[in-house]
């Protein structure tokens, strides 16, 4: 059986009224096929793009600095969120504000130290509940295959000592356990720390594996929060911020000290939202500038 062919010149094709006769031209032709679409009730309730309603926005977990909760809401739950920026910008300052904002309401978090680099103390300071988070710290020590064989290796190896410190390691344990951890569900909020791994290695990581964590996330109530120094998740990221310090610092002079000796109190951080996907609206720069408290000094 062949599909028969659509006449056009058939009457019952085109609208009531409408002359298909050669003396109308192709522009009057399509002015009255549009203005038959228009009047179609069919179509009444299709909207275009543009008068489309903001889409709702998801659960949001609060970062505990009020001035990025301003600007952003939060960090999405069932997200990926990104934040970046250069070294000493105030990165570490915003997770561990986030982790403790997190474990104030009880929620159970997971932080993976890549470069592990947390210090405990400056967490409780902040207000972290260890009680509350999983900590996992990357690049310990992996044996060699002369010690899974059985033979004795001593634990000051020169090999080991190079596993422990590679960065591929690395990478590759928080790639493997954040896959573990968001496919076990129950957390909420799971945070990727990748400061102080080399760019050329977070670079390598695939774009499939962003994009499997944020479909684990997907329609759950865990936020997925990415702090590195520079954009690695790219369209996978549902909100994305660049932080940098401002020349200004806090600081002030110890008493009994030396004229030159000054003690740092905190800096003023800039934070900006690069890209946001929120909301079905047009993207819009914002920023905000906050202190951030130092929790270590002398």
């Amino acid at each position: 059986m062949f599909p028969v062919p659509l006449k056009v010149s058939d009457s019952s094709f085109f609208p009531v009224g409408f002359q298909t006769c050669p003396e109308r031209s192709p522009r009057d032709k399509k002015a009255a096929v549009l203005t038959y679409i228009a009047r179609s009730e069919s179509l009444g309730a299709v909207r275009p793009a543009s008068r489309l309603e903001v889409r709702p926005r998801p659960e949001m977990l609060s970062t505990g600095i009020s001035e990025v909760d301003a600007i952003t809401g939060g960090i999405p739950r069932g997200s990926l969120t990104e934040i970046c920026g250069p070294a000493s910008c105030g990165k570490t300052s915003v997770l561990v504000a986030t982790i403790a904002a997190a474990t104030r309401r009880e929620e159970t978090c997971v932080l993976m130290d890549a470069s592990d680099s947390l210090d405990p103390a400056s967490g409780e300071s902040a207000g972290i509940d260890f009680s509350k988070l999983l900590w996992i710290r990357c690049g310990q020590r992996e044996l060699s295959h002369k010690a899974r064989a059985g033979t004795p290796v001593s634990p000051n190896s020169s090999f080991m000592e190079a596993r422990a410190s590679s960065p591929a390691l690395k990478l590759e344990q928080v790639l493997k356990t954040t896959d573990l951890i968001l496919h076990s569900g129950g957390f909420g909020l799971v945070a990727l720390d990748l400061a102080g791994i080399p760019e050329k290695f977070v670079r390598r990581i695939p774009l499939a594996s962003w994009f499997r964590f944020q479909r684990a996330v997907e329609y759950t109530k865990t936020g997925l929060l990415v702090v590195s120094e520079f954009p690695c998740a790219q369209t996978c990221a549902a909100l994305v911020m660049k932080l940098g310090n401002k020349p200004l610092a806090v600081s002030r002079q110890p008493s009994g000290k030396p004229s030159h000796a000054q003690i740092l109190e905190g800096m003023q951080v800039e934070v900006e939202v690069v890209r946001s996907r929120l909301e079905r609206k047009p993207a819009q720069s914002a920023t905000a500038v906050f202190k951030t408290q130092a929790v270590r000094v002398g």
